[in-house]
């Protein structure tokens, strides 16, 4: 009898708790539908880029839009690359301002946050509130200073005009320092107390510490200076400096007007370096996006 009475009585809470769950699937299931139309929403561009890159100028814009090209023009990347206005050159020269800015950038603020924070002469704060107003000023504003600048030094019209301004920026140097003042002290003092030297603390202690920082930043300063469009169009003139962005506007038809299927074709060789980028350094981009979440 009790074991009758058990299964009988058993059986409402599982009914009821076949219910209760069924709100939150129902939930879960909205959810996951509004999530994929944000994700497929992000994604669209991207494969239409991609699908455009392959069609011919006439069926890049027709209506309705043919998602898979028919027939590949797979000349348009031959092009590209080979043409007249080959990617080679503006893909070399974005190349070189990239990385000597991000490696400039990387040690620079290394050594600026490390300063400002844990290395103690007089003054120090009142430093860094100089040097963090100065966030207040847009960049845009001193772009014509600048301009005017390395004209008067001969550096107009020169790689070195993208470069040096590169090299230092408060982003880096705020967040350098930030990290390294939540960084525990204790490896640092038993370190100076086995004869350490300062820049051996630095280099071989704090250094280390923020791999994930400095993986970050790199990920950032890339992308930035990789898609600049604005200072290059300020700073150059002559059509074999010109980098990425500035290349981009050089494929035009015969009538001058923009050539859909090249343009698009240049954008999607444009994007393969900040994914191979992210690719080989997202673990360490995702690890700091963590430590500053729990910060």
């Amino acid at each position: 009898m009790s074991g009758a009475t058990g299964v009988v009585s058993t059986r409402p809470r599982a009914t009821s708790a076949r219910l209760s769950r069924l709100p939150r699937q129902i939930r879960k299931y909205v959810l996951a539908a509004v999530l994929w139309i944000f994700a497929l929403g992000f994604i669209a561009p991207l494969v239409w880029m991609v699908s455009s890159s392959l069609k011919r100028n006439i069926d890049v814009f027709t209506a309705p839009m043919r998602w898979i090209p028919h027939p590949i023009q797979w000349a348009n990347y031959a092009e590209v690359w080979l043409g007249d206005h080959s990617m080679l050159r503006y893909f070399g020269n974005s190349l070189l301002v990239t990385s000597v800015s991000v490696a400039g950038d990387l040690i620079t603020s290394s050594m600026a946050g490390y300063a400002f924070a844990l290395l103690t002469f007089r003054g120090r704060n009142k430093v860094f509130f100089i040097y963090l107003s100065t966030a207040i000023v847009p960049s845009q504003l001193l772009l014509v200073p600048r301009f005017m600048f390395f004209q008067q030094v001969g550096l107009y019209n020169t790689l070195f005009a993208l470069i040096l301004p590169g090299l230092f920026t408060l982003y880096g140097t705020f967040l350098l320092r930030q990290f390294f003042i939540a960084t525990p002290t204790e490896l640092a003092e038993a370190a100076r107390l086995d004869g350490a030297s300062e820049w051996g603390v630095f280099w071989r202690i704090y250094l280390p510490l923020a791999r994930p920082m400095l993986a970050a930043l790199g990920i950032i300063r890339f992308v930035g200076s990789w898609n600049d469009y604005e200072t290059p169009l300020v700073m150059l003139s002559d059509d074999s400096r010109y980098t990425i962005p500035l290349g981009l506007t050089q494929f035009v038809d015969g009538d001058g007007g923009l050539s859909a299927g090249l343009a698009m074709a240049a954008s999607v060789s444009s994007v393969l370096p900040i994914l191979i980028v992210f690719l080989i350094f997202q673990r360490q981009f995702v690890a700091a996006l963590a430590f500053t979440g729990l910060k």
